[in-house]
């Protein structure tokens, strides 16, 4: 792909542009000038041209047959666009448009728009990135309407407004946002959003962006302690000064020092502190997420005598008694200002229709899971593997889930039976007491007899190939095969086997020598 942010085409381009709108649709569409744009980011790589059509009489429908679906939907916009941005402006007019009943008593009004010239919009249209605001332009635009005509009224529906708070952020909005903050470039973008997600800052969900338990504590940290760096300035301010060093108008070493010496100096003094107050100025900083009153003490509501705060365990952060290990009184970390059925954490998939059950995909404390209610009060619960996502999860997968563990077959060999679940570390196969994980390339509601068999046959594989023993150690060498690749085992010490000798060719002798190359290097530090 081509590394640019310009808004730039070449006058080859525009001239071919130019050409083809006036072929395809007349000259009402074409501008008595060429369009000329400029980039309102900093420094942005103009090297090359913008992103555009090599030859742009070559329309999409022209070369659909020797594209699969992606590319051609690629190329259709990439030509949308560029064809789009050298048309003339779309005309709108601004419209009031009142209705009266039969005796005028009652009026109605409207205002809104109306296309008095499509322009652009004859070719394309922007999409919205949002599926919830798909009527959101739609309802500034108002029909053609004339004078002193009759309308019939077909239904009248009473709709409240209320005000609501400004909608989370997309991939594309919080992209906008960043270009907007002088925040990256254009080649880091990507990388920021998926960093996001893979260290579990924030959960993408119905396309938006929410963030998660890990994120609101690392982000209150730097907050109270780094509050310097993560100001919204910083990162633009700082490839000010790198653009500055580039163009020789600053001292490279100057910056990096004024830089290097103040953080070392704030990272030093943080570690020194007490783990207990970093946590108390985090609860602090979140006191009006974790509690619903302002009061600045909580009593524990099982041992009415120790105050709650936040604590840190393996699993996650959550509330607990300052009593523990007296009282074990806990909490989740986001139960105390939240309702536990937001509509972004409960997605109802419908009934079961053997029992007519409700049948949910919620969000917990470790993840997402299936929940089939039950009238006893103790609903059937399986957790939803990572191959699945929660939007687009269907009932019957749903239901598959709440049915396992499932018979796959029976073995080949021993007439026993293979059983495919989801445990602990996630779903897996089980064969009298052997257990192998199933790989994520694998649906443990859809796995057959024929792969569950080749997985066991693996998991089941001799331990490896014993070349002989150690003259020295006294100890058989044996050929393993290890995650990272195969490798040599000669008591405690694990040898990798060079790419160079092939693991069923390797002879004893060179055994020995790698041994022993093993054990006369001094382990690094």
């Amino acid at each position: 792909y081509m590394r640019t942010d310009s808004v730039n085409l070449s006058q080859e381009a525009i001239k071919s542009a130019r050409h083809t709108i006036e072929k395809t649709f007349g000259n009402k569409y074409l501008p008595k000038s060429p369009r000329a744009y400029k980039s309102k980011a900093k420094n942005a790589q103009e090297a090359h041209e913008a992103i555009r059509p090599t030859n742009l009489a070559q329309q999409p429908k022209d070369i659909k047959s020797f594209l699969d679906t992606d590319q051609y939907k690629l190329y259709e916009l990439i030509w949308k666009r560029t064809l789009a941005c050298q048309m003339e402006n779309a005309i709108y007019d601004q419209v009031t448009a009142t209705l009266y009943n039969d005796d005028k008593k009652h009026a109605m009004r409207a205002t809104g728009s109306t296309i008095f010239f499509d322009g652009f919009l004859k070719l394309y249209q922007e999409s919205l990135d949002d599926p919830s605001n798909d009527n959101k332009d739609e309802e500034g635009m108002l029909p053609p309407l004339a004078e002193k005509a009759t309308v019939n009224t077909k239904k009248i529906e009473k709709n409240q407004h209320f005000t609501e708070p400004p909608p989370r952020y997309t991939e594309a909005s919080l992209v906008k946002k960043l270009e907007e903050l002088g925040i990256g470039r254009p080649s880091t973008y990507a990388t920021i959003i998926s960093v996001l997600q893979n260290r579990g800052y924030v959960a993408l969900q119905k396309k938006r962006f929410f963030p998660e338990e890990r994120g609101r504590l690392v982000i209150s940290f730097l907050k109270v302690y780094f509050q310097k760096y993560v100001e919204y300035d910083f990162t633009a301010n700082m490839e000010n000064l790198l653009d500055d060093i580039s163009n020789a108008n600053q001292d490279w070493q100057k910056v990096l020092t004024d830089f290097w010496q103040p953080f070392v100096s704030q990272v030093k003094g943080t570690e020194k502190l007490p783990p207990q107050e970093i946590l108390k100025s985090i609860e602090d900083e979140l006191h009006d997420y974790l509690y619903k009153d302002s009061q600045k003490e909580h009593k524990c509501p099982q041992c009415k005598d120790g105050e709650i705060g936040l604590k840190i365990s393996k699993y996650g952060a959550f509330l607990g008694c300052s009593n523990y290990p007296e009282c074990k009184y806990t909490t989740q970390f986001s139960g105390q200002n939240q309702d536990q059925t937001e509509d972004s954490d409960i997605i109802t998939l419908g009934h079961d229709p053997k029992t007519n059950l409700d049948i949910s995909c919620r969000k917990g404390p470790y993840g997402y899971y299936v929940q089939k209610d039950d009238e006893s009060g103790k609903p059937k619960r399986t957790p939803l593997p990572k191959s699945l996502s929660p939007q687009d999860l269907t009932l019957e997968q749903a239901i598959g889930l709440l049915e396992l563990p499932r018979d796959v077959g029976l073995h080949p060999e021993t007439k026993q039976p293979i059983t495919a679940a989801i445990g602990r570390y996630g779903p897996y196969i089980k064969h009298e007491k052997t257990f192998v994980s199933i790989p994520p390339t694998d649906d443990v509601l859809t796995i057959g007899i024929n792969r569950a068999v080749d997985l066991l046959a693996t998991k089941s594989a001799p331990a490896g190939k014993e070349l002989g023993q150690h003259p020295e150690e006294k100890k058989p060498i044996t050929v393993q095969s290890g995650r990272y690749g195969p490798y040599l085992k000669c008591g405690k010490l694990n040898i990798a086997i060079p790419k160079s000798i092939t693991p069923d060719e390797i002879t004893l002798e060179q055994a020995i020598e790698l041994v022993n190359k093993k054990k006369t290097t001094k382990k690094k530090k």
